[in-house]
């Protein structure tokens, strides 16, 4: 019997997580669902959409799981407090891997990923919660990559790397070996990262630079 699901979320991803869902997965997507103030349609793909906030009325947790389909707005923030906010009401949230990924059998993993196609994540790799992989990275052995971070297409961390909280990576961004990655960084698209990087650091460059800006000054973020 198919495992029912909600997705949060509307707009690209939102459809993107509908159509992985449905066609690579054995879950079936029941509804929509998203803060009130944003919902500005009934209905997507044929199904309803509920506000947020009162979901559990109409799909209660004990039936239906969930997974938080958003982005990297505000360094994750907008993610990570939704993924919160549902983890209260009492949803397990679940998690996406393409069967066209390689994620080896000793990974360990949290739950709320999302792991698109052409991943290849290596042996003993732990990866947290609420953490996207778009399509084609390279994770390797050994790594950690804790919470709610976002690594778009063609990423490359390489063996040994500790990735914080709360991180962007830039497509085509490189993690040399044995590397620390301060939470709430943003590593800008193409770098090359050689150096252990402090937290709310904005990397750019190759060879990578820190900005004089930190992530809370550029993006107006708090810890």
């Amino acid at each position: 019997m198919a495992r029912k699901i909600v997705i949060f979320g509307t707009s690209a991803f939102g459809q993107i997580a509908y159509e992985y869902f449905t066609q690579d997965t054995d879950y079936s997507v029941v509804a929509f669902t998203i803060n009130k103030e944003f919902i500005d349609k009934s209905e997507l793909f044929g199904l309803p959409v509920i506000a947020f906030e009162e979901i559990e009325k109409h799909f209660p947790p004990k039936e239906f799981e969930m997974n938080i389909a958003l982005v990297y707005n505000n360094l994750n923030r907008i993610r990570r407090k939704t993924y919160l906010e549902a983890k209260t009401k009492g949803y397990k949230l679940a998690n996406y891997i393409s069967s066209k990924a390689c994620v080896w059998k000793n990974v360990d993993l949290g739950d709320n990923n999302f792991i698109f196609e052409n991943n290849v994540i290596q042996p003993f790799v732990k990866i947290g919660s609420n953490n996207i992989f778009w399509s084609g990275n390279h994770i390797g052995h050994h790594s950690i990559i804790k919470d709610h971070n976002f690594i778009s297409s063609h990423v490359v961390v390489s063996g040994y790397c500790n990735i914080g909280n709360s991180c962007f990576f830039g497509v085509n961004s490189t993690l040399a070996n044995n590397l620390t990655i301060g939470d709430d960084s943003f590593i800008g698209a193409g770098s090359l990262v050689v150096k252990n990087i402090p937290e709310g650091s904005l990397i750019k460059g190759n060879p990578s630079i820190i900005d004089t800006l930190s992530t809370y000054e550029k993006f107006g973020i708090e810890k």
